[in-house]
C-alpha cells in the first residue's frame, strides 16, 4: 500500500476516534458540574480536562474567564481549535474524500453524512439546550463507522491501518480521561470509603467509556477509584482499557509489518507488556499520575514511529 493512502486511513480513523473522545470528556464533565461543589471545584474540572488535553493556553488566549459554556464552545466547534469535534470531524471527512477508492461506499458515506449532519446540529440550538444530546450523537456516529468499517470492507492492509489508528487514539484518550479525574479534578474520596458525592462522580466516569454495567458484571461490589483504574488500565477483556488498545496496536503493527518497522513492534509489545503483567497495587504506589503521564508519552513515541515506519515522513 501506498504510503500516502495509508497516512489517510490512518488519520481518518485518529480524527474520528478523537471527535468521540472529546464528546466522552465533555460529556462526564457535564454530568459532575450538576453535582453539589462549589464554583471554584466547576471550574477545576474543566480546567483539568483543558490541561489535560494541552489546549488550556490557547483557551486562555481566546476567552477572558474560565467558564462551561465556553470551554464547551472552545472543544466542540471552534474553528482555530484543531482539536475541536468539528475539526476532528471535518479532517475524518477530508482524510476519508482522499482515499475514497480505497473505502467502500458505505464507510464513505457514513464519514461524508456525518459532516453534513454535524453542520445541521450545530445551526440549531442542540448544543446549547441539551449537550448531552450532542454529545451521544457524536458518539453513535463514531459507533457506526467503526461498525460499517468492520463490516463492509475487507481485511487487508487498509483495515489494519484504520485499526492502527483507532487504538492508537484510544489509548491516548483512555489515559487521559483516567488522568485527569484522578489528578486534575479528581472526587473528595479515593479511598474504600466513599461519600455519595463520590459514588455519582465514578460513576459518571465510568459511563463516559461505557464502562459502568462492565464494571458491575466485573466486581460486582462498590465504586472505587482503585478498582476503576484497575479496569481502564489493566482489563484486556474491557473494550477501551489500555491494554484491550494495546493488544489491538500489537496486532495490527504485526500485519502491517515492514523491512523497518520491527523496532517499533518491539516497542509496542514492550509497553503491552508492562499493563499485561501490571499490577494495579504497584501502580498506584509508583504514583497513577506519572504513570499515566509516562503512558502518554510512550503513545506520542509510538504514534511517530509509526509514522515513521509506515506513512508520510514527519516533517523536520
Amino acid at each position: 500500500m501506498l504510503s500516502r493512502t495509508a497516512d489517510h486511513l490512518f488519520w481518518m480513523a485518529r480524527y474520528t476516534e478523537r471527535a468521540e473522545n472529546t464528546a466522552r470528556m465533555l460529556d462526564v464533565n457535564v454530568q459532575t458540574s450538576m453535582l453539589p461543589q462549589s464554583d471554584e471545584e466547576n471550574a477545576q474540572g474543566w480546567r483539568a480536562m483543558l490541561g489535560i488535553s494541552e489546549l488550556q493556553s490557547a483557551f486562555d488566549r481566546k476567552y477572558d474567564s474560565l467558564e462551561a459554556r465556553a470551554v464547551i464552545d472552545f472543544m466542540v466547534r471552534d474553528p482555530d481549535n484543531p482539536s475541536s469535534i468539528v475539526a476532528c470531524l471535518t479532517e475524518a471527512r477530508e482524510n476519508a474524500r482522499a482515499v475514497r477508492g480505497t473505502l467502500t461506499t458505505e464507510v464513505w458515506e457514513i464519514q461524508n453524512q456525518t459532516w453534513l449532519d454535524m453542520q445541521k446540529r450545530l445551526d440549531s440550538d442542540l448544543l446549547e439546550n441539551d449537550p448531552s444530546k450532542f454529545f451521544e450523537w457524536v458518539k453513535f456516529r463514531s459507533h457506526l463507522s467503526r461498525g460499517v468499517t468492520v463490516g463492509t470492507m475487507l481485511r487487508d492492509e487498509a483495515v489494519h491501518f484504520i485499526r492502527l489508528g483507532t487504538f492508537l487514539e484510544r489509548a491516548d484518550n483512555t489515559a487521559r480521561i483516567l488522568d485527569v479525574k484522578f489528578h486534575g479534578g479528581g472526587a473528595e474520596s479515593t479511598g474504600e470509603t466513599m461519600t455519595q458525592r463520590d459514588f455519582y462522580y465514578w460513576g459518571a466516569l465510568l459511563r463516559s467509556v461505557s464502562g459502568f454495567e462492565i464494571y458491575r458484571k466485573v466486581y460486582r461490589d462498590v465504586i472505587t477509584p482503585a478498582r476503576i483504574a484497575e479496569l481502564l488500565m489493566l482489563r484486556g477483556d474491557m473494550p477501551r482499557s489500555l491494554l484491550a488498545c494495546m493488544d489491538e496496536v500489537v496486532h495490527n503493527l504485526r500485519e502491517v509489518r515492514n523491512d523497518v518497522s520491527a523496532d517499533t513492534e518491539r516497542f509496542a509489545g514492550k509497553l503491552r507488556a508492562e499493563l499485561q503483567f501490571g499490577k494495579i497495587d504497584d501502580i498506584l504506589a509508583t504514583g497513577l499520575h506519572d504513570t499515566l503521564t509516562g503512558f502518554l508519552a510512550d503513545i506520542y513515541q509510538l504514534g511517530n514511529r509509526v509514522s515513521r515506519d509506515f506513512l508520510v515522513p514527519l516533517a523536520a
